[in-house]
């Protein structure tokens, strides 16, 4: 039995637990956030390509003879530097240096006949101003003699420019062989690198037909200038122009390369995709510690530089909601959501305009559950 005198006390003792437990959960449920405090730094606006991009050669090319016929000499490895101008490979072309040297001796045969007829062309021409002297002196000889003399020098001389012709003419023929022959032969249009060779000693090779590409003989490349060349997204290509300075991320590498200047714009549009439809950039290297380890092939990222500001107030493109909002925190933890004024944007930072103060504690988790406008946080440790 409990006594009458002890009851108010126990009522008592109930209320204050009731009112304890009814403060206790009208206190705030924190949730947990990251935060970051708005500085001033480096805001830069860039445009990235849409699809990787590659690294390729400035100078690339596939060479092939331009006549068909078995690979008589391969004077080249996979791997070798060569020059310009220096053979690469010959078909077989054996008759048709044969046919150079029958026509090197024509020549010569043709340039020895032709001194023969001019040496007699010009005595001829000597006798016949002999003999008109003759005849205007004393009248020793007739205007017939003279006649019969001047004719036979003119025709000597006629034979001495037949003769000359002759030469032209074999020089010509010995001309149209030796093209013959080049045409048997792959030469370098340039200082470059044997990337590959599909063909073997032996092996017949012929040019592609019309609208049907085969495989190089050689393919030779000019490593000593690299592009990367990349699509960009047809909203954001008029954006871009030549000149305008570039950085390349490259999957084989961790650091980026900002020595790259925008070097070239394509004058249209790919639609390979409909629903991406690309313009194609080019960027080149400007530095040659940039160009150590590159090769043609690989794939890389081009970011092209539009403009920048060394000193601007800005936030993590993580924390901006939509609409340019972000969610403060205040001093007693209370989320509060506010908008700004964005300026320039890349795909890490936001430049605020208006809106924000420096030293404002944005929220960076906003995807997080519970982190919403009228919460209360507390900073995760």
């Amino acid at each position: 039995m409990i006594s009458l005198g002890k009851k108010p006390l126990i009522i008592i003792i109930c209320l204050a637990l009731i009112v304890a437990v009814y403060f206790f959960a009208k206190q705030p449920k924190f949730v947990d956030v990251e935060i970051v405090t708005l500085e001033q730094g480096e805001v830069r606006a860039t445009v990235s390509n849409t699809r990787v991009g590659t690294v390729k050669a400035c100078r690339r090319a596939y060479l092939a003879p331009a006549t068909g016929g078995q690979v008589a000499m391969l004077h080249v490895k996979e791997g070798d530097s060569v020059k310009q101008n220096q053979l690469l490979l010959e078909v077989w072309n054996k008759d048709l240096k044969a046919q150079v040297t029958l026509q090197d001796a024509q020549i010569r045969a043709n340039r020895a006949s032709a001194e023969q007829a001019c040496q007699l062309g010009a005595g001829a021409e000597r006798e016949a101003d002999r003999m008109l002297r003759l005849q205007k002196m004393d009248h020793i000889v007739s205007e017939e003699q003279v006649d019969i003399k001047a004719t036979g020098a003119r025709a000597k001389r006629a034979s001495c420019n037949a003769a000359l012709e002759a030469i032209a003419v074999s020089q010509a023929n010995r001309d149209a062989v030796q093209a013959a022959v080049e045409r048997t032969l792959v030469v370098a249009p340039f200082d470059g690198t044997v990337a590959e060779i599909n063909a073997e000693l032996g092996e017949f090779i012929t040019p592609s037909p019309p609208g049907i590409p085969t495989l190089p003989a050689i393919d030779l490349l000019d490593v000593s200038c690299l592009y990367v060349s990349a699509p960009i997204d047809e909203v954001d290509a008029p954006q871009i122009k030549t000149g305008m300075g570039a950085c390349v991320s490259l999957d084989a590498f961790t650091d980026k390369r900002c020595s790259g200047t925008v070097s070239r714009i394509a004058p249209y549009v790919l639609e390979k995709e409909k629903q991406a439809r690309t313009v194609e950039v080019e960027v080149k290297l400007t530095d040659p510690t940039d160009l150590n380890g590159l090769l043609p092939g690989y794939s890389a990222d081009i970011e092209v530089l539009l403009s920048s500001k060394p000193k601007a107030l800005r936030v993590p493109a993580e924390a901006v909601l939509e609409n340019n909002k972000v969610l403060l925190m205040d001093e007693d933890g209370l989320l509060e959501q506010r908008s700004f004024k964005p300026g320039l944007v890349n795909w890490n930072t936001v430049e605020v305009l208006s809106g924000l103060d420096a030293g404002d504690k944005v929220v960076l988790s906003v995807g997080r559950e519970g982190v919403v406008a009228g919460a209360y946080a507390r900073v995760q440790k």
